[in-house]
């Protein structure tokens, strides 16, 4: 078997082979011990769990021409790497510029990652941007176009289907899982969708931190809780599947971008900006994409501000999280003092 950096660079230099995994909706998680069986359309060169662990676990080898990515988890590893890699080909091939994914290590977060200067861009949410803008004065570029053409997204609250539970406020004194701490969708949202309803942590049963959204709906599936707070579009998707019963809708908020270092020349940011704008990827770049429409950038990006993250930045200093630090790790689940 050849070395894993050699596997990722081949993977990175061969975009018609099939990559990594087709993930076919059924729920699946890396971090969960109680995941349903993943369904694959096999490669010879696929990445398996064991060595996407061991890649997390390796510090990127530093280049001074090469410029390193990192991203939020939003499904599972290999779903997330299969989409980016193909887009990174994209990037080099118009800038100019050479890109390699990088695996945020179990400890870290993107967000410390980047403004530590480990990488240079990334993927992530509104949550992460304002926690790297405010610890490291990380810069946004831009922000993604969902399906609709729109650069704003919603988080919702699912349910199992046969799930008792009609309304956010039949939440009090049941089991409720967010997707990881440091997300936009998975934590900042639903926490506002709580507060808007009048509903505090301490009327839960117990609440918990998983480490994406996939692994946020499949607490649900399983029975380990009972609602949860996640992205629209995947939620969408599991309930045409059946899987999961949406319930409520937040409002809109802004969409996940891309985002700077503050290191990065600024020549090198001007130019991997409008590459980024210049993106069509339901048209002339269309092509070796992998499951591009499902994510939170379907079509493409449009330029970004820091005043687009202002109402979110006000909910992220009311509840204190831009004062704190938080590793992307399990949270130990947290029992509500009171009394059922």
């Amino acid at each position: 078997m050849r070395q894993l950096s050699e596997k990722l660079y081949f993977i990175r230099q061969q975009p018609r082979i099939p990559v990594l995994l087709l993930l076919l909706f059924a729920l699946v998680s890396c971090d969960g011990t109680d995941s349903n069986p993943i369904q694959r359309v096999d490669s010879a060169d696929r990445l398996s769990d064991s060595e996407l662990q061991q890649i997390q676990q390796q510090p990127a080898e530093k280049s001074p021409d090469t410029y390193y990515f990192g991203f939020d988890l939003r499904a599972s590893p290999q779903e997330d790497v299969a989409q980016y890699l193909p887009f990174l080909n994209y990037l080099e091939r118009v800038t100019g510029y050479h890109f390699k994914l990088h695996f945020t290590p179990k400890g870290s977060s993107a967000a410390d990652e980047l403004g530590k200067g480990i990488t240079q861009f990334a993927a992530m949410g509104a949550s992460s941007f304002l926690h790297v803008q405010s610890h490291y004065g990380a810069k946004t570029l831009v922000r993604g176009l969902n399906q609709a053409g729109k650069a704003e997204y919603q988080s919702v609250f699912v349910v199992a289907p046969d799930s008792a539970i009609r309304t956010v406020s039949d939440i009090k004194n049941h089991r409720l899982a967010f997707g990881n701490r440091d997300s936009t969708q998975g934590h900042l949202i639903p926490r506002i969708m709580l507060s808007e309803k009048g509903i505090s942590l301490d009327e839960l049963a117990a609440y918990d931190y998983m480490r994406s959204h996939l692994s946020c709906a499949e607490a649900v599936v399983s029975g380990k809780y009972d609602m949860c707070g996640m992205q629209d579009q995947l939620a969408k998707k599991l309930a045409s599947e059946g899987l999961v019963k949406i319930i409520y809708r937040s409002r809109y908020y802004p969409s996940s971008g891309i985002v700077v270092s503050k290191s990065v020349p600024d020549e090198v940011v001007a130019r991997v900006k409008q590459a980024l704008l210049d993106f069509e990827p339901q048209g002339k770049d269309s092509q070796n994409l992998y499951h591009w429409d499902r994510t939170e950038m379907a079509r493409g990006f449009v330029s970004s501000s820091e005043s687009d993250y202002d109402p979110l930045r006000q909910w992220s200093s009311r509840f204190g999280f831009l004062h704190e630090h938080y590793a992307p790790e399990y949270a130990q689940t947290h029992e509500a003092e009171h009394t059922k």
